[in-house]
């Protein structure tokens, strides 16, 4: 999956399948990639569109989400 850049605190990519509903996002402080699975189009939509990537991540997908990292 292609990630594209983002201007964060906390996340330093995002990329989005949304065939399967996967986000895959890259943490700046270790690097480390995970995916995050059954995630609607909307709810990637808007993290893209929140005023704080990292904020809106870790209030709305961090905890709510299955995810693994690769």
């Amino acid at each position: 999956m292609e990630r594209q850049a983002v201007s964060s605190s906390n996340l330093a990519s995002v990329g989005y399948n949304p065939d399967s509903e996967t986000l895959e996002v890259e943490f700046l402080s270790t690097g480390k990639v995970y995916e995050y699975y059954n995630l609607p189009q909307f709810m990637y939509d808007r993290l893209m569109e929140a005023p704080s990537l990292g904020k809106f991540f870790n209030a709305e997908i961090k905890n709510a989400y299955p995810c693994n990292p690769i």
